[in-house]
């Protein structure tokens, strides 16, 4: 569905200054069928790159085919065969819902007839009946994400494109958006293309992650498969005397390959051990710390999460980034 090679995008700065690459040669090959999360800190590269392939930017340099056709020489065959639900509402504010939505599909070549029928479906499909004859600017957040949602489905793409479509949305809202848009995926088959600040949707939805920063793909891969690599399961201990935190550090780091201090518990008393599998570590651990005398107070293992992927792989935290 998108086979992307060496894309490049190079913006110009003024007065002498050097160009910013905000991408640097990005290889992307993406399955019909799956649903991609492109996930990176601000300044990544995620929206030129989504904006490339979407035909709203050209590339410096670089080629790609998006549903089967070129960026480049093909723009409007891309067009007809994506849908893209931006950052920003796409409705009108002084337009009903339903009239937003047949303008949409007259503007994609249905007749008016098509158009109204199509509307219709996509109103019932995304509970939105009810709102059909209000403005976006009485609906609430939520409501307004789901009229987006059904914009960029009115002619019915292969691949549809989500620029972060639940930020700003409480937790109820997007859950609910999230509902709506897996439910039409499984009924379509449809591939998604999706970029969000929020780690747990990627990590609970998406078949595949990719991470990008400073312009280049940094990991590609399951969000299970990425986290087991390149991060690794945790064991928090926190112990009953901070005088036994250099021992147990010691025996820890000898079993398990690396031990840290630990926020956990009163000052000195934490310690976090990166290991493989923290269900099966964790017995042959305490067991070790105990016979060496170590008291432990409490234990508890910890997955790691896409932010400790990107911890691992750049030293600093993807949620960190994102607020900075």
């Amino acid at each position: 569905m998108i086979h992307a090679r060496k894309l490049t995008r190079t913006f110009a700065q003024k007065r002498g200054r050097p160009g910013v690459e905000a991408v640097r040669g990005l290889d992307l090959d993406v399955e019909a069928g799956t649903l991609l999360a492109f996930l990176g800190p601000n300044g990544a590269g995620k929206s030129t790159t989504l904006r490339m392939l979407t035909t709203l930017l050209p590339p410096t340099s670089g080629t790609a085919t998006v549903a089967g056709c070129d960026i480049a020489d093909d723009p409007a065959g891309v067009r007809r065969r994506i849908g893209y639900v931006s950052q920003k509402n796409a409705a009108s504010d002084h337009h009903r819902v339903r009239d937003e939505l047949v303008a949409q599909g007259k503007a994609y070549g249905m007749t008016r007839a098509r158009a109204k029928e199509r509307a219709d479906e996509l109103l019932d499909r995304l509970e939105l009946r009810e709102f059909a004859d209000r403005t976006p600017t009485t609906l609430s957040g939520g409501q307004r994400r789901r009229v987006d949602v059904a914009l960029g489905l009115v002619h019915e793409p292969e691949l549809l494109f989500l620029d972060e479509p639940s930020t700003g949305l409480d937790p109820h809202s997007r859950a609910e958006v999230w509902g709506f848009v897996l439910r039409l995926r499984e009924e379509s088959g449809m591939t998604l293309f999706l970029t969000t600040h929020y780690l747990e949707e990627a990590d609970s939805m998406a078949e595949r992650v990719v991470i990008v920063d400073r312009g280049r793909t940094i990991a590609d891969g399951t969000a299970d498969g990425l986290k087991a690599d390149m991060a690794g399961d945790r064991i928090e201990l926190t112990l009953r005397e901070a005088a036994d935190a250099a021992r147990a550090a010691e025996i820890a780091a000898r079993f398990a390959g690396s031990a840290a201090p630990s926020p956990s518990g009163p000052a000195g008393t934490g310690l976090a051990v990166t290991v493989p599998n923290a269900d099966a570590a964790m017995p042959e651990l305490l067991g070790a710390l105990d016979v060496a005398g170590v008291k432990i107070a409490a234990a508890r293992g910890v997955r790691p999460t896409l932010d400790d992927v990107f911890l691992a792989l750049t030293g600093r935290s993807l949620n960190e980034e994102e607020t900075a």
